[in-house]
């Protein structure tokens, strides 16, 4: 399933939203030009990989912290960012509206973090998990991580709280359908879960988006659904 558009206007412009979409496609443009030798030089990619990827190892000795928010802002190919930015775009400017401009940029920075410590203790875990349900996880703490869908999955999250009846425009097979937003994040929930436990994409951590989801909807609860009320009230 590819979300296309939610029918759920925001009355606030998402200018944050649209600053995050920008940053993460032009460092990844930058990366991408640069690694490929195209006008730029190829040691640019070489320091952004560099400074920007995130070692569970290095932050679990106190080292390179700061890569815990760089590495939000890094992805691994033009599809990986394609699908991130999609669901930034379609879902993110209503979790603005929601709750501002300031709190959104720390509800996103918060949810990345804490997805990223998620997948950190997945690792660490990883053999109790794997003998409580009776599958190998594969994982390395040495393992470099990119991307923004744990920031992204925190939105999701939230978004399903707030706004669990919009309609999302849905590419479903040949067919474009209007989902309810509590079945099309329902179903890319469950999908996480799935994917994790039967592995069947190698290389993705989905416990980074499963972390993400959870606290998404716990910041939702938590603050989201009072701001909501209140703004309804005021526009009454």
């Amino acid at each position: 399933m590819l979300p296309i558009k939610d029918l759920n206007r925001p009355l606030r412009a998402p200018h944050v939203n649209r600053i995050l979409l920008i940053v993460n496609i032009v460092i990844f443009a930058v990366y991408w030009f640069s690694d490929n030798g195209i006008f730029l030089s190829p040691g640019i990619a070489e320091v952004i990989a560099e400074a920007f990827v995130m070692v569970p190892q290095e932050v679990l000795h106190g080292q390179r912290l700061y890569t815990l928010i760089t590495s939000m802002f890094m992805h691994a190919s033009w599809l990986h960012l394609f699908g991130n930015m999609i669901f930034l775009y379609i879902f993110g400017d209503n979790i603005e509206d929601i709750f501002g401009h300031g709190s959104y940029l720390l509800f996103y920075i918060f949810s990345g973090l804490a997805a990223a410590f998620t997948h950190i203790l997945s690792i660490l875990f990883a053999p109790m998990l794997s003998e409580l349900l009776g599958i190998p996880f594969f994982a390395s703490l040495e393992d470099g991580v990119v991307g923004a869908s744990g920031a992204i999955s925190g939105v999701l999250g939230a978004y399903l709280v707030l706004y669990p009846k919009a309609k999302i425009l849905t590419l479903v097979t040949y067919f474009i359908l209007p989902i309810p937003a509590i079945i099309f994040l329902g179903v890319w929930f469950l999908l996480q879960w799935l994917y994790m436990l039967f592995d069947v994409s190698g290389g993705v951590a989905y416990w980074v988006h499963i972390g993400g989801f959870v606290v998404g909807i716990i910041l939702a609860l938590a603050f989201g659904l009072g701001k909501k009320k209140a703004r309804k009230a005021y526009l009454r």
